[in-house]
């Protein structure tokens, strides 16, 4: 018994700060004081772990972090998504999530910032503002009971995403920071979702500017929205687009986390490289020393 309680704590069950890989089928702990969480199940009364992760204890709540899943989305977080259909009063959004998000007609800003009630003529012109396909930024506004999100783009910073790029991680690998938009130095502009979706595209605004607003004003006839005409981006630009590209998924691949700190890094050391340098094994490991020293302090 002495023994098995040595090993828990060797696992972190003892200690709260500490973290332990677990693969499904290891012993977690043989105590039957601590209560199963999610990813562990019990078996002749020891505590084993279902997936692959890391060990998290709270108070007596074991459970197990698996180190790759869908995204588990909570309210406030960040997210890009991409419409997949257009329902009545709502959109389906696709967002790495197990199930599709929602995006209710209610939930968006009419164009030129009107606030009134959504009328017959707005539901018949969802596709002038969304429509299949495209990719959007958006806010969780809830949680539903089965896991699936509502989303919200009522803010000025939110809506339909053009002229960039969409770069795909895993979602665990995304730090959540107070700020998940980031206009860089290398003169592109940088949403980080917590749903693993990063869209990169050219500077939107200053930092000390307002966010561009995504529709103009309409016109006095209500014809609905009109969308600010996407300018074509420069060679400058579609260079730093695809740099910027090339270093997160450098990042991505030796695991280390993503915020504006390390990406920032890995930028400035790839720029004795040429952009289609950056996809070499020995320069990913060159570029990317600066932000793992980052993640070690």
């Amino acid at each position: 018994n002495i023994a098995w309680r040595k090993r828990s704590m060797e696992l972190g069950v003892g200690k709260p700060n500490s973290l332990h890989f677990v693969a499904p089928g290891d012993v977690i702990t043989p105590d039957t004081g601590f209560m199963r969480g999610h990813g562990t199940y019990t078996c002749d009364g020891k505590l084993y772990a279902s997936v692959a992760g890391v060990v998290e204890r709270v108070n007596k709540l074991i459970c197990v972090k698996p180190l790759k899943s869908r995204y588990n989305g909570e309210v406030g977080d960040v997210v890009v998504g991409r419409i997949i259909e257009v329902q009545q009063k709502r959109w389906k959004v696709e967002t790495f999530s197990r199930l599709d998000s929602v995006l209710m007609l209610s939930s968006v800003n009419l164009p030129g910032g009107v606030l009134r009630r959504r009328s017959a003529l707005d539901e018949l012109q969802m596709r002038e503002y969304f429509t299949e396909g495209d990719l959007i930024s958006a806010e969780v506004q809830q949680v539903f009971t089965d896991g699936s999100l509502s989303l919200h783009t009522r803010s000025l910073k939110y809506g339909k995403l053009t002229q960039g790029t969409l770069v795909t991680v895993p979602p665990s690998l995304v730090k959540r920071c107070k700020n998940h938009f980031h206009n860089m130095l290398a003169g592109a502009s940088i949403i980080l979702g917590n749903n693993g979706y990063i869209w990169l595209s050219s500077v939107v605004c200053d930092d000390h500017q307002q966010p561009q607003h995504r529709f103009q004003i309409p016109s006095s006839n209500e014809e609905g929205p009109v969308q600010e005409e996407d300018k074509p981006l420069t060679r400058e630009e579609r260079e730093a687009i695809g740099r910027l590209r090339n270093c997160i998924l450098a990042l991505a691949s030796h695991k280390v986390m993503l915020f504006d700190t390390t990406i920032q890094y890995t930028y400035e050391a790839s720029l004795k490289y040429e952009v289609k340098e950056l996809l070499k094994s020995d320069v990913i490991e060159e570029i990317t020393e600066a932000a793992k020293r980052i993640q070690l302090d």
